[in-house]
C-alpha cells in the first residue's frame, strides 16, 4: 500500500523541480517560449538589406523636400548625395525587377524627372526650385519601398541584375558617370560594386565555393580589384580603361558561375537591356 504522505512530497520536490526548470525552457528566463531561430534564406536575408537601403534613401529624400521647401539650397545637396547611397547599392535589384520604376527615378541623360531633373537645378543652376520634382521622387520611391518588401525575388534575377550593373560601371559610368552637376559619379560607381559585393556574397559566393573553389576566389579577388580601382581621390584621377577591363571579367566570371550554381548564364541581352 503507498504511503500517501510520501508521494505527496514527492510531488511537492517534483513541482518545485519544474518551477526551477521552467524559466530555463521558456528561454533562459526571459518570458518567451524558447524556440529554435528561424532559418532566414540568403535570398530574405538580401531582402533586408535592400528594406533597410531605399528606407534610408526615402528619408533622405523627403529631408531634401523639406530643406528645398526652406530655399536651403545647401542642405537640399547634402539630403540629395545622402539620398543617392542607398540607390546606387540597391541597383543590382532595380534594374531587374522594377525596371519602370527605374525610368521614373534615375533615367539619364535625357531627365525629364527623378534624382537627376532634381540635381540639374539643384548643383547645376543653383537653385531649390524642386518641390514640386522632388514629390514625384518621393512618390515613386514609396511604390519601391512597398514592392522590395512584397516582390518575388529569384537568384537568376539577381545575378543577372549584378551583371548588367557590372556591365554599367565599366561601359556608361567609367567615361565620367551619370552624377556629373554634382560631382558624385565616382561614389556612384563605388556603391553599386558595394552592391554587387553585398548580392554576391549574401546569395552566390557559398553555393560557388562548394561547387568550384577557384572560380568563387577568382571572382573575389575580381571583385576586390574592380574596388580599389574606383578609389581613386577623385573622378580625374580614375582610370576607365582598367575599370572597363575589370567590369568585363566580372561579367565573364559571373556568367561562367551561373552554370556552377544551377543558374542560367546571363544573356548580352540581359546585361545591356
Amino acid at each position: 500500500m503507498c504511503n500517501f504522505h510520501a508521494l505527496n512530497g514527492i510531488a511537492q520536490r517534483l513541482s518545485l523541480a519544474a518551477l526551477i526548470a521552467l524559466p530555463i525552457w521558456l528561454g533562459g528566463g526571459n518570458g518567451g517560449v524558447a524556440q529554435a531561430d528561424p532559418v532566414v534564406s540568403p535570398i530574405e536575408q538580401y531582402r533586408a538589406y535592400l528594406i533597410e537601403e531605399i528606407s534610408q534613401t526615402l528619408i533622405s529624400a523627403k529631408r531634401l523636400r523639406e530643406r528645398a521647401a526652406a530655399h536651403d539650397v545647401e542642405g537640399a545637396k547634402k539630403a540629395w548625395i545622402a539620398s543617392r547611397v542607398g540607390w546606387e547599392k540597391a541597383e543590382v535589384f532595380i534594374s531587374g525587377f522594377v525596371s519602370d520604376l527605374d525610368e521614373n527615378i534615375d533615367a539619364w541623360p535625357n531627365a525629364l524627372n527623378g534624382f537627376h531633373a532634381i540635381e540639374a537645378r539643384l548643383f547645376g543652376a543653383n537653385s531649390a526650385d524642386v518641390t514640386g520634382a522632388t514629390d514625384q521622387l518621393i512618390y515613386h520611391l514609396t511604390d519601391l519601398d512597398i514592392k522590395i518588401r512584397q516582390i518575388s525575388l529569384n537568384s537568376q534575377g539577381l545575378l543577372n541584375g549584378a551583371a548588367r550593373l557590372a556591365y554599367e560601371v565599366g561601359e556608361s559610368k567609367a567615361d565620367g558617370g551619370e552624377s556629373r552637376y554634382s560631382g558624385t559619379s565616382l561614389d556612384d560607381m563605388r556603391n553599386n560594386v558595394s552592391g554587387i559585393q553585398l548580392v554576391y556574397k549574401t546569395i552566390f559566393a557559398s553555393p560557388l565555393e562548394a561547387s568550384d573553389p577557384k572560380l568563387a576566389q577568382n571572382t573575389e579577388y575580381i571583385l576586390q580589384h574592380l574596388a580599389s580601382l574606383l578609389s581613386a581621390s577623385d573622378a580625374k584621377n580614375l582610370e576607365p580603361g582598367k575599370v572597363r577591363t575589370a567590369s568585363e571579367e566580372l561579367i565573364v566570371a559571373l556568367q561562367d558561375a551561373a552554370p556552377k550554381m544551377g543558374l542560367r548564364k546571363p544573356t548580352l541581352e540581359d546585361i545591356t537591356q
